[in-house]
């Protein structure tokens, strides 16, 4: 069984890898996948009861994923039908795109490990098109954006699922992965960002062209309320998580509920026609769904890796073959390019006490920083870098020439660091 399964992951991977050369649309080649991977395994399985059991798993946690998705994407949106990331883009004087790249690196570091990743490349990439008016600059920009987003999560309790599951389960705590893990986060970014500085020095920054002309003004005071209250929150999200251990969607619904009944009051006299780019109903139609289709089908596909067993088959393979942690957490963290880091994190969690691995030994926080980084060496290797290539349209190809090399000379170099970090602190 996990041979048909592994050979269909395989050809409907491939088939999302070549979307251009194939003309079909990476979404339906990840909804076929998942649609065949779950037949195959429900063929082969037999026990129908334990089937319906992980399917219902699978799509729970799917949904979760999918419900922040929406909430997130949606927020933005109407911060963007406000205007409201002109009080960023205003305040940034730079002309240099060697500048911004290092400005926008580290407030995406620093800001994913307060929200998350996905919320931060969702933003940030927004912002990103109010800058930028050059689409094959903005590839660059959201790229890095990918990067320096999963290495701000890696060093952050709630600033990545696969830190988030190794908190709640006992591996880490908050201060100590801080502790860990930073320094090595920092260098994943820093290297790439020389790398790319020295390829885009002497670019200056090409401004889109205004957008909002023929939309009516926004009052500065709407404008403000918006922006503010939605970065509010969503800054807020990872709080609300911690007070009432609630998943975060939910928290994201219940600010989406907030920021949709604040628009109707402050637009409540407002003739339809004037208000009806402003609203909620309007900023859920501009949300790509086509992305958040294509998560769907990526998640669910692999979530057949997991209960066929073939991630746990391949963790203790590697815990047999390969014997020694720091090379089998590297391992974990480049297969977490091609394979979705829960399940990877969730194998490893399974596989080693906390008796024999207490929290915040070296085998937790090491996992912590692979898991979460080594998602950036593709483009459909993390949450972030799923949600970029929608936002942007990237091209996997594209991902492939241009930023998987620099992705993994961070990712080592990083690993270098906190591995020579680790044995000069302990």
């Amino acid at each position: 069984m996990s041979g048909v399964i592994v050979t269909v992951f395989v050809v409907a991977y491939t088939a999302v890898a070549l979307e251009q050369a194939i003309k079909i649309n990476k979404s339906a080649s990840a909804l076929v996948g998942a649609g065949l991977l779950w037949t195959v395994y429900a063929a082969l399985s037999g026990d129908h009861a334990l089937l319906e059991r992980q399917l219902n798993g699978s799509v729970s946690s799917t949904a979760q994923i999918v419900f922040f998705l929406i909430g997130a994407m949606t927020i933005v949106e109407v911060i963007d039908a406000h205007n409201g990331f002109e009080v960023i883009t205003s305040i940034i004087r730079t002309k240099k795109q060697v500048t911004l790249m290092w400005l926008v690196g580290f407030v995406t570091f620093f800001l994913s490990a307060i929200l998350d990743n996905l919320t931060t490349t969702i933003v940030m990439i927004s912002l990103m098109k109010k800058l930028l008016g050059n689409q094959s600059d903005r590839l660059f920009f959201a790229a890095m954006i990918v990067i320096a987003a999963n290495a701000g999560g890696a060093w952050s309790a709630i600033g990545d699922v696969t830190t988030t599951m190794l908190w709640i389960g006992g591996q880490i705590t908050p201060l100590a992965i801080i502790k860990g893990v930073f320094v090595a986060s920092l260098i994943n970014l820093v290297v790439p960002l020389f790398v790319v500085s020295y390829l885009l020095r002497g670019k200056a920054i090409v401004s889109p062209s205004d957008a909002q002309s023929d939309l009516p003004r926004i009052r500065i005071f709407e404008r403000n309320l918006i922006f503010y209250l939605g970065l509010g929150i969503l800054v807020m999200v990872p709080a609300f998580k911690t007070v009432t251990h609630l998943p975060p969607f939910i928290g994201i619904l219940f600010g989406l509920g907030i920021l949709w009944t604040a628009g109707e009051l402050i637009h409540r006299n407002k003739e339809e026609d004037e208000k009806q780019h402003l609203t909620l109903v309007h900023a859920l139609t501009r949300i790509d769904m086509s992305s958040i289709i294509f998560f769907i089908g990526i998640l669910l596909a692999v979530a057949t890796l997991e209960h066929s067993r073939v991630l746990d088959m391949l963790a203790k393979w590697l815990d047999v073959h390969v014997g020694r942690q720091d090379v089998i957490v590297v391992l974990l963290g480049l297969l977490s390019a091609f394979v979705d880091n829960v399940p990877l994190v969730a194998a490893s969690m399974g596989m080693y006490s906390l008796t024999q691995y207490p929290a915040d030994s070296f085998l937790w926080e090491f996992i912590a920083y692979c898991a979460g980084t080594g998602g950036s060496i593709l483009i459909i290797g993390s949450a972030a870098g799923v949600a970029a290539m929608g936002l942007e349209k990237i091209s996997f190809f594209w991902y492939v020439r241009r930023i998987s090399g620099l992705a993994l000379l961070g990712y080592f170099s990083g690993a270098a660091v906190y591995i020579v970090q680790y044995s000069l602190l302990h």
